[in-house]
């Protein structure tokens, strides 16, 4: 295995796809290992640690959601980002992935050169999340982020949040009281690549306030700007 490329982990149970995939991405640059099912995928992850997964929701042995549940329970895996490839358009399978703690999702089809700038999107944002110094935003005396432990200190609780769901927040605590529009934040989120919807911005908002409870009412939605956090 060439250690210099990123190695990406594809779980797709449709043999076109699956050679669509692992063609463009090894043209990118990319080492790609590919599994038709769950089973395998796990032995493999056993022994290896990609530096990425693809991961279809529809698969035969195991859902993706499943896998998905797995991998981020696992303290060994939780880290390792996951993009999610689905037939599917419904929220309710986009929200439970994202909630799981996927980082992104695309609905087939899907184009190349899409799948090919998301995957360098979500593992540019993992890398510089390893490369940081050591750091922590106070919102509040009773509201912290620790950006060295990717933890959110609310009250004497510590919550464990989505890597997306990190950001956003980091974000918004930079600057209390500052409205960030949605655009703003997809930008912090992707760069230049503009192939995220708006809406993905909401899904991880209302997941987020959900996870922090009572604190969860500092994140405020000013109406046709975007959101901004008040201590």
């Amino acid at each position: 295995m060439d250690n210099q490329q990123p190695v990406i982990a594809a779980i797709e149970d449709e043999p076109d796809i699956q050679e669509l995939i692992r063609v463009h991405l090894e043209k990118a640059g990319f080492t790609v290992k590919s599994f038709s099912a769950a089973l395998p995928f796990f032995h493999y992850l056993q022994e290896e640690r990609p530096d990425l997964v693809l991961l279809d929701l529809m698969l035969p042995d195991i859902s993706g959601i499943e896998i998905c549940k797995k991998i981020k329970s696992n303290r060994r895996w939780e880290d390792i980002p996951i993009l999610m490839l689905t037939a599917k358009s419904e929220e309710d399978d986009i929200v439970r992935g994202l909630d799981l703690g996927a980082d992104d999702y695309m609905v087939k089809p899907f184009s190349t050169k899409e799948l090919t700038a998301r995957v360098r999107s979500v593992l540019r944002r993992s890398l510089s999340e390893t490369g940081g110094s050591a750091s922590r935003i106070t919102v509040n005396d009773r509201f912290s982020i620790d950006l060295n432990r990717h933890e959110v200190i609310a009250g004497k609780d510590r919550i464990q949040l989505t890597r997306t769901e990190f950001i956003i927040l980091s974000v918004l605590a930079e600057r209390p009281g500052w409205v960030f529009s949605r655009e703003k934040l997809l930008s912090r989120l992707w760069g230049d690549e503009k192939f995220v919807i708006d809406r993905t911005i909401d899904v991880h908002i209302k997941n987020m306030r959900d996870k922090l409870g009572k604190y969860g009412d500092m994140i405020q939605n000013v109406r046709g700007v975007g959101y901004k956090i008040e201590p």
